[in-house]
C-alpha cells in the first residue's frame, strides 16, 4: 500500500515561514516526481511546486514564486517545502502528490496524502 504523509502545517502570523514534510512509505518514489497542491475554502485545488525525481528541476506556482522552495531527500523518500514570507492568502489544505513524471502529476495522476492545514493570520 503507497502511502504519502504530510506533516509541518500549522498556524502562523503573516510574514512567517513554515516547512512541510511529505514522506513516502509502501513503494518507493525515489524515481517519481513529487508535488505540493493546495485548496483553499470555496476553492478548486491548485498546482504550488513540482520537482523532478532527481531534484534537478523544480517548478512553482507565480503566486509562490520566490517565497517558496521545494527539496527532496530519495534517501529518505521525503519532500519538502519551505514557505517563506507567509501570506493571508496561503491559507489552505496542503496535499503532497507523487507520479511517474511532473507532467502527469500536473495531468492528474498519481497518489496523494491527506494533506496538512497551513494558516496565515494577518
Amino acid at each position: 500500500q503507497v502511502q504519502l504523509v504530510e506533516s509541518g502545517g500549522g498556524l502562523v502570523q503573516a510574514g512567517g515561514s513554515l516547512r512541510l514534510s511529505c514522506a513516502a512509505s509502501g513503494r518507493t518514489f525515489s524515481t517519481y516526481a513529487r508535488g505540493w497542491f493546495r485548496q483553499a475554502p470555496g476553492k478548486e485545488r491548485e498546482f504550488v511546486a513540482a520537482i523532478s525525481w532527481s531534484g534537478g528541476a523544480t517548478y512553482y506556482a507565480d503566486s509562490v514564486k520566490g517565497r517558496f522552495t521545494m527539496s527532496r531527500d530519495n534517501g529518505k523518500n521525503t519532500v519538502y517545502l519551505q514557505m517563506n514570507s507567509l501570506k493571508p492568502e496561503d491559507t489552505a489544505v496542503y496535499y503532497c502528490k507523487a507520479a511517474p513524471t511532473v507532467q502527469a502529476m500536473r495531468d492528474g495522476f498519481g497518489s496523494w496524502g491527506q494533506g496538512t492545514q497551513v494558516t496565515v493570520s494577518s
